[in-house]
């Protein structure tokens, strides 16, 4: 199972809109078979393991993260092929929770005999595709909220201290692995003031294949974006900005002619609808969504109860007085006990990860 799960992440950032998936065939305590799923290749994974170990399938224990489908799609059932190859057991980490498959695979598998264990590595297979899991059962992303504060909770240094930018907050090494969570998700959220303080490019610089390029997006209510920020100069059908305003003015316009997307959003309590913002990205088949923002944005997100996972990078450096807050006070104080908390040491730094919300159960 730890090399199905291996294999299945193989498909991060070539999967989606599909889940990850991996699958180890194994007869006689011998691998005979193996493979993972990539979108443009079409085949499962399950499939890839069948025709890799061809006639050896026939009696051969199957190892998979994920329920094996039982639905047409682009491809045929895959649950009717582990039957017709002679498959006699099936280990899978979880049920699939796309309401189509849903535990009819695993039905189907058992009614033609062959013996189905469910639930190892569980855990480890959840967090794996938990953006297919809140896409497919609520036509939404997973939102991730991600932010790197200083000990006493800020986001950015005050205006006149020493440690003001270009120093950054937290180490090379969390850095790096910022860049690996720009790589698992759709697309990365920011609000323009972020865009105007830092200038970001918002770029996926693994430099690890995609098959979509990372989707960036601006919350600008009043359409401030500047024509030469590092976002617009390298726009290439990968920035979308939602705003409040008219979509013909001439500086719309002239971002449209950079290749800047802009779509009108209505606004809830002065701030845009974060909700219908998250709709229509779902509606592109955007699964997993980072936010990289400020004190503004990341409040909105969680007033608003978007927010299913945070990961905050933390230092032991102070901000001082005057040090920009990661959340409004009154925000970050509702929200309460974090479930499935993890700790661990990032470099210098340590990385909190917790959920606000278990994607599995409360669609």
């Amino acid at each position: 199972m730890d090399r199905a799960l291996e294999l299945a992440r193989r498909g991060e950032a070539l999967a989606s809109p599909n889940p990850m998936v991996g699958a180890v065939l194994v007869r006689n305590g011998r691998v005979v078979g193996e493979g993972f799923h990539a979108y443009e290749g079409i085949k499962h994974a399950e499939i890839i393991a069948l025709e890799r170990a061809g006639s050896k399938s026939r009696g051969a224990a199957l190892y998979i993260n994920l329920e094996p489908c039982s639905h047409h799609g682009r491809t045929g059932p895959c649950a009717k092929a582990l039957i017709a190859a002679g498959v006699r057991r099936v280990v899978a980490a979880m049920r699939d929770p796309n309401p189509k498959v849903a535990g009819r695979g695993f039905r189907q598998l058992r009614a033609a005999g062959i013996k189905v264990e469910i639930g190892l590595r569980q855990r480890e297979a959840q967090e794996l595709n938990e953006g297919f899991a809140r896409w497919i059962t609520a036509g939404l992303p997973f939102l991730t909220l991600k932010s790197a504060v200083t000990l006493d909770g800020a986001i950015a240094w005050p205006a006149n201290s020493r440690e003001k930018s270009p120093r950054w907050i937290t180490s090379r090494e969390s850095r790096k692995e910022v860049q690996k969570m720009r790589h698992a998700s759709d697309a990365i959220l920011t609000g323009i003031g972020t865009v105007l303080a830092d200038d970001p490019l918002l770029t996926d610089r693994t430099k690890v294949p995609r098959r979509r390029p990372l989707l960036r997006v601006v919350l600008d209510s009043r359409l401030q974006l500047p024509g030469r920020s590092q976002l617009v100069r390298s726009a290439k059908s990968d920035l979308l900005v939602f705003t409040a305003t008219n979509l013909n003015s001439p500086k719309a316009e002239r971002l449209k002619k950079a290749g800047v997307e802009i779509i009108k959003a209505s606004r809830e309590r002065g701030v845009l609808d974060i909700r219908a913002v998250l709709h229509e990205l779902g509606r592109r088949e955007i699964q997993n969504v980072m936010i990289e923002a400020g004190t503004a944005v990341n409040s909105s997100a969680l007033l608003a109860r978007v927010v299913d996972k945070l990961v905050i990078f933390g230092t032991d450096r102070i901000a001082g007085p005057g040090g920009k807050p990661w959340a409004e006070k009154r925000v970050a104080e509702k929200l309460g006990k974090l479930s499935a908390l993890r700790i661990q040491n990032i470099g210098p730094d340590y990385c909190y990860t917790g959920y606000l919300r278990d994607v599995y159960r409360d669609h």
